[in-house]
């Protein structure tokens, strides 16, 4: 599984990378021919609360999944987008299994 990380308008720290191929690495226990992982890290304008975007690509055999969440801190962004992409896998992989 490939994981491309890219923080727009700013660089990604390299503990927040660590962070976050630890737990993209999880969703491989969702599906296990997951090709590629896309995650793009985005400050939203104007500095509010709410200004941490996070956008969770998945390319697997048949399915590209995507999910954007937004949240206080790139962490729980993250934690956020990972929980839903699982969400997502499950339901493709029950999906195809019934084909």
């Amino acid at each position: 599984m490939e994981i491309k990380i890219q923080s727009i308008h700013f660089d990604a720290t390299e503990k927040l990378q660590a962070f976050i191929e630890k737990k993209v690495a999880k969703l491989e226990k969702s599906l296990d021919d997951i090709q590629k992982v896309e995650v793009q890290l985005k400050v939203v304008k104007p500095a509010t609360a709410q200004n941490k975007e996070v956008s969770l690509s998945v390319t697997a055999p048949g399915a590209n999944l995507f999910v954007e969440k937004i949240s206080d801190t790139f962490e729980e962004a993250i934690d956020l987008s990972v929980d839903s992409m699982r969400v997502k896998l499950q339901k493709f992989k029950e999906k195809s299994r019934n084909y």
